[in-house]
């Protein structure tokens, strides 16, 4: 087995964003990155897919609704792709009823962040180049 990760390949390649309430954190969601998220219903478990194309092999995910997906300030912070100006994004998070935490902070050649609270108790990252 080849433990090496070829160039091609991305160090992460799917996530979940634990919810309390799918309807509520689908629409906060969907308000800011102004997408339309595909639901899912499974055994224990509610779904909702940010839009992707299972062909390109990008990065994906989704909220998840069960017994073992808690919302958390701790952990893993995820950082979700804000191209191509996270302002944008970052301007409708407290309208959609989640918090800044962190305003658009430059990150030198590797773009710019920042960090916010969702509707769920999350604290999730924006990421953009610009």
């Amino acid at each position: 087995m080849n433990d090496k990760m070829s160039p091609a390949t991305n160090a992460l390649n799917w996530f979940e964003i634990p919810v309390l309430d799918m309807k509520r954190a689908k629409q906060f969601y969907e308000t800011i990155f102004e997408i339309q998220m595909q639901e899912m219903q499974m055994p224990d478990l509610e779904y909702a897919m940010f839009p992707f194309d299972p062909k390109i092999g990008k990065v994906a995910g989704g909220l998840a609704k069960s017994y073992l997906h808690k919302p958390s300030t701790s952990g893993s912070l995820i950082y979700l792709n804000a191209n191509p100006d996270l302002q944008t994004v970052l301007d409708r998070v407290e309208a959609a009823g989640g918090k800044v935490q962190m305003k658009k902070t430059s990150i030198g050649p590797n773009g710019f962040m920042a960090v916010f609270f969702d509707t769920e108790g999350n604290i999730m990252a924006l990421h953009s180049n610009t």
